[in-house]
């Protein structure tokens, strides 16, 4: 396996932002998300939006929603080692 290297320039994603890329990808719009969280459409704009906390709780209802571990939306810019095979 080759080595790699990381990029040098490093993108800030902000939880909000991360709650939008999310849902863009799995092509929802902010009501369908409201409608499979039970999260008002308003609060779901306010968070993407930075107006808003995410909070622990909402994030495990995005994480199911949205299919994806809560710490993907909670800590977007978390980096994790990668562990070297021995």
């Amino acid at each position: 396996m080759k080595e790699f290297r990381p990029a040098k320039k490093r993108v800030e994603v902000s939880v909000g932002e991360s709650v939008r890329i999310l849902r863009e990808l799995q092509e929802l719009s902010q009501s369908q998300l409201s409608e499979l969280t039970g999260i008002p459409q308003a609060t779901i704009s306010a968070i993407e939006n930075g107006r808003v906390n995410l909070g622990v709780e909402r994030a495990k209802v995005f994480a199911r929603a949205l299919k994806c571990h809560p710490a993907v939306l909670v800590f977007p810019g978390w980096e994790v080692p990668i562990e070297r095979a021995a």
